[in-house]
């Protein structure tokens, strides 16, 4: 089905979330290491990068390595690690006016990785397309303890009352504060879950789930999320006569 000639171009979701998940398991059904299917995930990366910046997507949030990922056998996550370092390509970036982001622990990363994307950041900032954001060394336990931890010494300090602590001043400290709340967030690979992530910012979400492994997930199956997207009333607690 042509999705791409059904979409309402004016209703594009403004944030899209990815949770990037099916990578070893294509692998393995080859018959290949897992790292195989990361190296082939980081190809669709750039493939859904530049069909969401057509599309006129303003943020792209791709779940890329959480913090339990961290517990995974050694020898994939330095695989992880090194495709990291070697699949940021900052002409996919200038070329499609992409700005890149990152949210997560950096500190936990290897320092050349970690310089590899800072420079990546600031070379692109110049860019007003689309942002596409990674969610690096990320989870949203590990975002929500940090912020409480945070806001906790600004009480502490006496530089903030505890009546001034509001969802939307909780938002404010989270590391996705530069950006909207998913109005979509997409899982791949068959599994029915939110795996920790952006716990906080998907409340109001519409969720869509694929059985399609993320390195076999291409435009025509993202066109296929926005569709459903589009077809879904969202009230937010209202009902459908509020709307």
């Amino acid at each position: 089905m042509p999705y791409n000639e059904e979409l309402d171009i004016t209703r594009i979701p403004k944030h899209i979330a990815i949770i990037m998940d099916g990578n070893g398991r294509w692998a393995k059904q080859r018959g290949h290491e897992r790292s195989f299917g990361h190296q082939a995930g980081a190809q669709t990366v750039h493939i859904i990068a530049e069909e969401a910046a057509k599309l006129g997507v303003r943020y792209l949030t791709l779940y890329t390595f959480s913090t339990e990922n961290w517990n995974r056998p050694a020898n994939e996550v330095a695989a992880i690690m090194a495709l990291l370092f070697d699949s940021i390509e900052e002409e996919i970036f200038m070329k499609n006016n992409i700005s890149f982001r990152i949210i997560g622990d950096m500190g936990m990363l290897p320092e050349n990785v970690r310089h590899s994307l800072l420079q990546c950041i600031e070379r692109t900032s110049v860019n007003t397309g689309m942002c596409l954001v990674l969610a690096l060394s990320y989870s949203s336990r590990w975002e929500i303890t940090e912020t409480t931890k945070q806001i906790a010494r600004e009480v502490q300090q006496g530089k903030l009352s505890i009546d001034h602590i509001t969802e939307d001043y909780i938002s404010s400290r989270l590391t996705t504060n530069f950006m909207p709340d998913p109005d979509l967030l997409i899982r791949t690979g068959g599994e029915l879950r939110l795996s920790n992530y952006l716990l906080w910012q998907a409340a109001y979400s519409e969720l869509y789930f694929c059985e399609t492994f993320w390195p076999d997930f291409r435009e025509e199956e993202f066109r296929k999320a926005i569709y459903e997207f589009q077809k879904r009333e969202r009230r937010f607690g209202k009902t459908s006569e509020q709307i």
